[in-house]
């Protein structure tokens, strides 16, 4: 039987694509839900903080999801900085239940070990910056009950930024077209599948859960793997490419996380195979 979440949820950037998976998980306890998107406030905008602090009622649980990302320049930034801002400035003197920001793995440092909660935050990319700041500055305006969460590289059904691994391989190889790699498509990443993200941010507000956790399969596999995957359990005609790289591999070549403190807390939980989660994505309607 599923437990009842009793408070009232806000989610802010509820039409992102992390937020849609929360929202649907979150529908499965008929939890009362205030859904913010762009088309209710615009968060850059100083009419935020109003709209906000009159819609927020003491006792709520927020999940802060709102962010123009990828951050690719600073305007970008600037922009996801002032949004932090006017939502932190709206949780002044607002007594709520729970705050849950999701972050980014990008905020680590990088590292020829497993990557921890306690690993040092040190990023080496404009995305990392800005939310290593977010966390800085939800940390010093709210001082109750808070958890940051860090996902590593999420795929999953409708994500719009047909980044550079299986959404984007996914999208070539049922369109047959070639697959371009960079180098030989050796670096060995962390991916997890998005609803595996949201199952566990649901059970994270559940359980009452506060601190830092890294959201992570717990297992590396390189891009090229991914790739020859995909192309099999699609039967595609899609070839792999080889592109020469400009520049050195990203993190070295290897990003791997360790999901201990997830595993430790959330005994039942059990991150989904990659194999069977692509065959997942490539079926849901």
């Amino acid at each position: 039987m599923l437990k009842k979440i009793k408070n009232r949820i806000v989610v802010l950037g509820s039409s992102s694509f992390v937020a849609r998976n929360i929202i649907d998980h979150l529908k499965l306890f008929k939890v009362r839900l205030f859904l913010v998107s762009r088309k209710q406030c615009d968060l850059q905008s100083l009419s935020a903080v109003k709209y906000l602090k009159k819609n927020i009622k003491s006792n709520d649980i927020v999940i802060f999801v709102a962010a123009k990302v990828p951050v690719k320049n600073s305007e970008m930034l600037l922009s996801n900085l002032e949004i932090c801002k006017n939502i932190c400035e709206s949780l002044l003197k607002k007594n709520i239940k729970h705050l849950l920001y999701v972050s980014s793995d990008a905020v680590y440092k990088d590292s020829k070990y497993r990557i921890n909660e306690d690993s040092i935050t040190q990023p080496n990319s404009l995305h990392g910056i800005m939310h290593l700041t977010r966390e800085i500055m939800i940390n010093h305006y709210f001082s109750g009950p808070l958890t940051i969460v860090r996902p590593t590289l999420i795929f999953g059904k409708n994500d719009p930024h047909n980044g550079y691994g299986p959404n984007k391989f996914l999208r070539l190889a049922k369109k047959n077209k070639n697959i371009s790699l960079f180098g030989k498509g050796e670096e060995l990443r962390d991916h997890v599948w998005v609803k595996d993200v949201a199952k566990l941010i649901v059970q994270l507000i559940l359980k009452k859960k506060y601190g830092i956790y890294n959201i992570c399969s717990g297992k590396v596999v390189s891009f090229f793997s991914i790739a020859k995957k995909i192309i099999n359990l699609l039967n595609s005609k899609s070839k792999i490419i080889f592109v020469k790289r400009k520049g050195s591999v990203p993190h070295g070549g290897f990003r791997a996380f360790n999901n201990f403190k997830i595993k430790k807390n959330f005994k039942k939980i059990k991150f989904t195979n990659l194999n069977y989660a692509l065959l997942e994505v490539i079926n849901e309607k």
